[in-house]
């Protein structure tokens, strides 16, 4: 269903979109007719993916500095981009997270990720979701979530409460929205290696280790298999999908919300031991 003209005449957003999984996401849609538009912090990042794609696809990529924790530059950014015509897909992207023991963070810390995670996404959903309501325009919001948003975890707790709150939004304007011709959905990722997060959240070929072992089917995600899946929800072949969160992670939160997953770790003696026991 990849077909070169699957998203012409779409003009897509993607918020945190010069690096990491935004830029492959970026590229994809590009690839398939998009109009593409990113933002972020980064200037300099920014400017470069632009550079880049418009080597391949002139005319079809521009961007803007947004920090997406401040709702005046949120609305600043999407009434620029909406004044060379209305958006038709906005993909929440942007993220912030760090690994720490809980008891150890400052209401900084909390705030700084709950501002880009849940505030952000909020402000960039609302701003494109009253325009298209007010000009009787289709629209589709893609956000970017994690499977700890409904189990939780440890060690991530402010992003956890930030992914969950996203969750909780897509859902309800799905429902809210979707008769007015807009419809929101998620996708939540597996590991998926990028530069950046992957080397915050990682600290050691160990945990590295650990964490290709939970994954049932022995290996972390490639951009290209997310890139996709972001390309078919954000469709109009995938119009009738309205508040889903579709998890792309090789089985990984499955194997770990099994109580009885760690048996694998079990040598054949145990095995023959447990057995015995149950005769």
């Amino acid at each position: 269903m990849f077909q070169s003209d699957l998203l012409a005449g779409k003009r897509v957003l993607i918020t945190g979109g010069g690096s990491g999984l935004g830029k492959s996401m970026g590229q994809r849609m590009i690839e398939l007719g998009a109009t593409l538009r990113i933002c972020g912090r980064r200037e300099a990042v920014l400017a470069d993916t632009a550079a880049e794609f418009e080597a391949r696809f002139p005319g079809r990529c521009g961007w803007r500095v947004c920090d997406i924790r401040d709702p005046r530059a949120v609305e600043d950014m999407i009434a620029g981009f909406w004044a060379e015509g209305p958006l038709d897909v906005l993909v929440n992207n942007a993220a912030g997270n760090f690994v720490a023991r809980s008891e150890t963070l400052s209401h900084r810390a909390v705030d700084a990720v709950l501002g880009i995670v849940l505030h952000g996404t909020a402000y960039a959903t609302l701003a494109c979701g009253r325009r298209w309501i007010a000009e009787g325009y289709p629209g589709t919001v893609l956000s970017i979530v994690a499977t700890y948003a409904w189990t939780g975890s440890g060690y991530v707790v402010p992003s956890a409460m930030g992914k969950a709150g996203v969750l909780a939004m897509t859902r309800s304007l799905a429902a809210e929205w979707g008769g007015k011709g807009v419809r929101l959905n998620a996708i939540a990722p597996g590991p998926f290696p990028t530069e950046g997060a992957w080397q915050r959240l990682v600290p050691n070929p160990g945990i590295e280790a650990a964490w290709r072992k939970r994954v049932p089917v022995g290996r972390f995600g490639c951009h290209e298999e997310l890139a996709d899946l972001a390309a078919y929800l954000v469709c109009d072949r995938a119009g009738f999908i309205n508040g889903e969160v579709v998890t792309i992670d090789g089985g990984e939160w499955l194997k770990g919300a099994g109580q009885f997953n760690l048996m694998e770790d079990l040598s054949e003696a145990d095995w023959d031991a447990m057995r015995a026991k149950g005769r």
